[in-house]
Parts: structure tokens; sequence; C-alpha cells
């Protein structure tokens, strides 16, 4: 899909939020997790790794902003700007000894990453808080309420977006993509595989640690919550309901798991049950995700149309080519 067509329906999702949501909160969660799935989605739908790591880089921009902002008093755009760098060195720590492996090996070792940074701020509670995490993390006075909370969310959305189909879109972006298809044929051209999947770690890295940074703000909070690899699963599993290889698939994936488990947590303690199911019928039935299942009803409307179409066409031939018979 055209670039300029995914930055619309991502214009939509943003502008659209607020006249189906309540709730200020909710509507900046879809878009906050939806920015961290688009982080993953360019690891795994466009460079083809599965990493269990993305609880890191989203723990660490939520830990740097709340130091930031609550012990040093840095102003709310650095300390933001920090947090995105600490995602990007984060990612670059874990990615530089990940990317020497590959198939199961690599994704045990992003997953050794994720206990290992869970722990180290499990014991340092002097710095992260221990379990009960950094509290009264500050906003400016500007964004006092949920939709101005909100507001500012969606505009480092759409910038952060817009930046990453640039990136997709761009030469680094194909190479990839061939990286994901078939890592031989670039190595075989000449191309440098650590760097360019150490590259797409950092970018991925940097995204979820503002993402982090965004959701610490919203709730007021870093919680130990937000590093344990349970983060990483669930931004995982949107990536995937949404679909990979798309970055618009990721915010889809966002918006309905992020509303789905609002709705089903109100209905059932045991709600993660069901969305368990859910999974297993995305993962048997629907390998595409929600983008993939909207594509191919596109896709046969379309047909359908164009099938009538002809079939109208070819009738009103006939019955010229009868009507001049009839005259001759």
């Amino acid at each position: 899909m055209p670039r300029k067509y995914s930055f619309l329906l991502a214009l939509v999702v943003a502008l659209g939020l607020p006249l189906v949501l309540r709730s200020g909160s909710l509507a900046s969660e879809v878009l906050i997790y939806g920015l961290a799935a688009v982080g993953c989605n360019l690891l795994l739908g466009y460079t083809g790794l599965l990493s269990f790591g993305q609880g890191i880089f989203f723990g660490l921009g939520s830990y740097t902003i709340a130091i930031l902002l609550t012990r040093l008093q840095v102003p709310m755009p650095l300390a933001l700007l920090a947090a995105v760098a600490m995602g990007a060195l984060g990612a670059a720590v874990v990615g530089w000894v990940a990317i020497r492996q590959r198939g199961t090996y690599f994704v045990m070792l992003t997953l050794a990453f994720a206990q290992m940074f869970y722990f180290v701020a499990y014991t340092a509670s002097g710095l992260t808080g221990g379990d009960n995490g950094l509290l009264d993390v500050p906003r400016p006075a500007f964004m006092d309420t949920p939709w101005k909370y909100y507001a500012f969310v969606a505009v480092v959305f759409l910038i952060a977006f817009a930046l990453l189909l640039r990136v997709t879109d761009s030469v680094f972006g194909r190479t990839l993509l061939a990286i994901r298809d078939n890592e031989d044929r670039p190595a075989a051209v000449g191309y440098d595989l650590k760097r360019f999947k150490l590259l797409a770690f950092v970018i991925s890295g940097a995204v979820t640690g503002l993402a982090g940074g965004l959701h610490a703000m919203m709730t007021g909070i870093a919680p130990l919550s937000n590093a344990e690899y349970h983060t990483s699963e669930m931004i995982l599993v949107i990536t995937v309901i949404g679909g990979t290889g798309n970055l618009f698939a990721s915010v889809l994936g966002s918006a309905f798991y992020v509303l789905l488990a609002d709705w089903l947590s109100t209905l059932w303690p045991r709600w993660l049950l069901l969305l368990g199911l859910l999974l297993i019928g995305v993962s048997i039935g629907m390998q595409r995700g929600l983008w993939g299942l909207g594509e191919s009803a596109w896709r046969r409307v379309f047909r359908k149309a164009a099938l009538e179409t002809a079939t109208s066409k070819a009738t009103k031939a006939t019955q010229a080519v009868a009507a001049q018979g009839d005259k001759a």
C-alpha cells in the first residue's frame, strides 16, 4: 500500500478515536501500544526477527522519563528524547549480542535479556523503585486532562509513524525485506547483514522506548510490570493480531487488543483465557492478521465487482450484435 494511504489511515484512527471512545486514557493507550507494535513489526514483519526483548526497551523508556521528571526535574521534551535514546541504546546492546545467532537461539537470547533486565529492575529498588515502581510521574500543565494528553500522544504518534513509513519505504527498508525472505541472497550481493539487523534493532528500540515514556506519563507511574517479559509477549501478540509486514496493521492490532481487553475484563475476571483462544484462532485461520483478513475481503469484493462489470459489458455487446443482425 502506498505510504500516503497508510499515513491517511493512521490519521483517520487518531482523529476518530475521540469520536468513538469516552475515555481519553483508553484512546491514548491504543496509540501508545500501537507505537510499540509498529516498532516490533519493523523487526518481525520486515526483518524476520522474533524478539522477546521489546519489554526491555518499553521499560527503559518508562524508567528513564520517570527518573528525569521526578528526581532531576528535566523538561519534558528532553526527558522524552532521553527515553528514545535509552530505548535505542538498550536495543543496540541486546541486538549486538542476539543477532549473532539465528532462529531458536536468537529468540532464547532475547528472552534471556528480558528476564535479566526484569531482575535488575526488581533488585535496583533505589533507582527503579523495585516492586512498587516509580510513582507520581508528572505531566506538563497543558496536558492536565486525559483528552489533552491524548492530543499530545496523537501528534507524537503521527510524527513517529510517518518517519517509520519513510524508513520502510527506503532502500534500507527494502533490504530488510530481502533479509527476511532469504538472508543468503543479500549476503551474496555484499550487504552486511549484521549491520542492517542491528540498525533495525536500534530503530525498533527507539520507537518502543518512546512508547514506554508516553505510557509512564499517561499512568503517572513507571511500574515494574513494564519491564516484565509479559510486556514483550503482549507487544508481540498485538503485532501478530494486526498482521506483520504492514505498519498500519499494528495500529489495528493495538486497537483490537486494547479495546477487546477492556471490554472482556468487565465481563469475566479470567478474560485472558478468552484472549488466548482468540490468538489460537488467529494463528490457525488468520495467519496474516486483521489486515490480511480485510485485504482478502477487499479483493473478493473488487473481483466480484469487476466480474459483474465484465459480464454486463459482454451482455450489452451480445445484445448489440443481435440487434444489428435483426436489422440486417
